[in-house]
């Protein structure tokens, strides 16, 4: 098989509906200071946890076109920590990890306005967009 996998459209949608729907209800989107883990199954190590904002009872949409987008995300009114966020994790709601992604101002999973989080701050995600490419 070749190295350079292309998915058809309906593949890559049921890929991203099975992969989103281990978040189950009421998860989580947090974000974290420090070295991104391995993958989500790695275990957490000195990060620290700076935002921790709710996700929807139904945490995403159904995927359509290689793509599936975040139901209305809660922000966190006062962020929990100071630090520069560097990543971020979709969680089940007992914190499991499922998902996790770079965070920082550009070319990452998550960009935000400043990336300097400070305690007590609201932290606020406007849309998020799980993308699988062609």
């Amino acid at each position: 098989m070749a190295l350079n996998p292309k998915f058809c459209s309906s593949g890559r949608n049921a890929a991203i509906d099975a992969g989103l729907a281990v978040i189950g209800a009421s998860g989580k989107f947090r974000w974290y200071d420090g070295t991104q883990p391995t993958d989500a199954d790695t275990a957490l190590g000195a990060q620290v946890l700076l935002a921790d904002l709710a996700l929807s009872a139904t945490a995403f949409g159904s995927a359509s076109a290689g793509s599936a987008t975040a139901n209305s995300i809660t922000a966190d009114s006062s962020a929990d920590a100071t630090g520069t966020c560097t990543w971020c994790s979709f969680t089940t709601s007992a914190n499991v990890r499922k998902l996790d992604g770079s965070a920082g101002t550009a070319t990452v999973n998550l960009v935000l306005n400043t990336d300097s989080i400070v305690t007590g701050a609201n932290c606020s995600c406007s849309s998020a967009t799980v993308t699988m490419a062609a």
